[in-house]
C-alpha cells in the first residue's frame, strides 16, 4: 500500500473493485492495450501525474498504465466527481496513490493537486487543465521534469490552447477529447446518456411533455438534446454560433436565444465550456419550479452567486443535489448538483463502453509522448491519426464488426487524377 494518500475510507475498497471489474467488462480495448503494456512496458521509468475523475472507467486506464510501467498517481478533477470506494480499490489493491473524497472543499481539490505534482511527473494527465495550470503558476520548478500531456475535455484544450497562443505553455500536450474516437463518441452518447441519468437520479421527474433548454450545441450538448428528445421532451436549443445552430435548427430543434428560451423552459441544461450562460436577467423570468443544472466542466456557466443574490433566503436541500432557491415573488428554482458536472456528481458518469475508447487514446497517447516528446513543440497537438484509426479498429473488432478493405484498384484509383467521367 502507497505511504501517502487522501481517500474518504478505506473500509470501502472491496465494493470498489467489484465495480472496478464490472467495468472492465465493458472496456475491452483498453484490456487488449493493457495486456500489451505489460508485455512490453512502453512506460517503464515514467512518473505520471493524472488529474481525473476518480471512477471505475479512470481506474481502469490507471491501471493500464501501471501495467504500462509508469508510476501512477491520481488527483480528482472535480470536487463532486470521486466515487470513494473506486478511490479506496485504487489504494488498497493496486498500490496506487489516489488524492480524492468527494464533496471535498476548494482548499482540499487543490491540496490533492499539488500532492498528484509532488511526485514530479515526467506526463502530466489532465481534465480541464487544473493540473497544467498550478504546475505553471504555482510549482514551476517541476516544469523540467516534465516532458509532455495529454488533455481529456474541451474545457481544457481551450485552456491549454490559451496558454500556447500567451506563450506561456512549457511542454508539448496531446488534446485527447479531439480525437474522433473520443468526441464523436463520449461526448455525444457518453454526455448525453449521462446527464439524462444524472438528472433523472437527482429529481426523479418525468422527462417526457417537458420543455427541455440544452445550451450550446457542440458534441456533448448534440448528445443531451437527442437524448431528451428521445425521452420526449420539447428540446429547445440556444446557440451563439450561427453554423451550430443551423445545425440544431436542420436536426429538428427550437432555435432561440437563452433570453426567449428562459420563460419556456421546465428544465435548463448547459454544456457549453463558458461562463454565466444562465444569468441573473434568465433566472427573472423563470417559470415556478424550474429545474437548473449544468454538464460542462466547470461550475461557473450557471451565475450561482447571482442567483443566491436574488433569494429570499438560504437555500434549502429538498433532495439529495437538489437545492431550491426562493425568489422575492415566491417562484423557487431548483439548482443541481451545485451547478458542477451533473452526470457525474449525481450519477455515475458515462458508460464504460464510451469510456474504453477515450482512455485507450488517453493510454496510448502517454505511449506517443514518451516516444517522440523530444520531437514536438510547446504547443496543443491533435492525437495522431494512426491512434484514432487504431483505437476504432480494436473497437470494431471487439464488437464483433467487420469492415471492408479497399482493393489494389480501388487505392489506385483515389490515388490518381486521370480518370475522370
Amino acid at each position: 500500500m502507497p505511504k501517502d494518500y487522501d481517500v474518504k475510507n478505506l473500509d470501502l475498497a472491496p465494493a470498489g473493485r467489484l465495480r472496478i471489474e464490472w467495468a472492465e467488462r465493458e472496456m475491452p480495448v483498453l484490456r487488449l492495450i493493457r495486456e500489451r503494456f505489460a508485455r512490453e512496458k512502453p512506460l517503464q521509468g515514467m512518473r505520471l501525474s493524472a488529474c481525473l475523475h476518480i471512477t471505475t472507467e479512470t481506474a481502469n486506464l490507471a491501471r493500464t498504465l501501471q501495467a504500462g510501467g509508469a508510476e501512477v498517481v491520481l488527483a480528482a478533477s472535480n470536487p463532486l466527481s470521486t466515487q470513494d470506494d473506486v478511490a479506496a480499490a485504487l489504494v488498497a489493491y493496486d498500490e496506487i496513490p489516489v488524492y480524492a473524497i468527494k464533496g471535498e472543499d476548494n482548499e482540499t481539490y487543490y491540496r490533492h493537486i499539488h500532492a498528484a505534482l509532488d511526485h514530479r511527473p515526467h506526463i502530466t494527465m489532465d481534465d480541464g487543465a487544473d493540473l497544467v495550470s498550478t504546475l505553471h503558476k504555482e510549482r514551476t520548478e517541476l516544469l523540467g521534469n516534465v516532458i509532455g500531456g495529454t488533455e481529456e475535455t474541451t474545457t481544457g484544450v481551450i485552456r491549454l490552447r490559451a496558454m500556447a497562443r500567451n506563450g506561456v505553455l512549457r511542454y508539448p500536450i496531446i488534446a485527447v477529447n479531439d480525437a474522433l474516437t473520443k468526441h464523436l463518441f463520449d461526448n455525444r452518447y457518453g454526455t448525453g446518456q449521462s446527464t439524462m441519468d444524472g438528472v433523472v437520479r437527482a429529481t426523479n421527474i418525468l422527462i417526457a411533455g417537458k420543455t427541455v433548454v440544452v445550451a450550446g450545441y457542440g458534441w456533448c450538448s448534440r448528445g443531451i438534446a437527442m437524448r431528451a428528445k428521445g425521452m420526449g421532451a420539447n428540446v429547445i436549443v440556444t446557440e451563439v454560433n450561427p453554423l451550430k445552430a443551423l445545425e440544431a435548427v436542420m436536426d429538428g430543434y427550437r432555435v432561440m436565444p437563452m433570453r426567449d428560451a428562459a420563460p419556456q423552459g421546465d428544465l435548463f441544461i448547459t454544456s457549453t465550456g463558458d461562463i454565466n450562460v444562465i444569468d441573473r436577467q434568465h433566472f427573472e423570468v423563470m417559470k415556478d419550479g424550474a429545474i437548473v443544472c449544468n454538464s460542462g466542466h466547470f461550475n461557473v456557466e450557471i451565475n450561482i452567486k447571482a442567483l443566491e443574490e436574488m433569494t429570499v433566503q438560504p437555500p434549502r436541500r429538498v433532495r439529495p443535489f437538489v437545492d431550491e432557491y426562493v425568489l422575492p415573488d415566491g417562484r423557487r428554482i431548483f439548482l443541481l448538483a451545485e451547478g458542477r458536472l451533473v452526470n457525474l456528481a449525481a450519477a455515475e458518469g458515462h458508460p464504460s463502453e464510451v469510456m474504453d475508447m477515450s482512455f485507450a487514446n488517453q493510454a496510448l497517447c502517454a505511449e506517443y509522448m514518451r516516444q517522440h516528446a523530444d520531437k514536438l513543440e510547446r504547443t496543443v497537438y491533435p492525437v495522431p491519426e494512426e491512434i484514432d484509426l487504431q483505437v476504432a479498429r480494436i473497437k470494431l473488432q471487439a464488437m464483433g464488426i467487420e469492415i471492408d478493405v479497399l482493393t489494389p484498384e480501388q487505392e489506385r484509383y483515389l490515388a490518381s487524377w486521370e480518370e475522370g467521367t
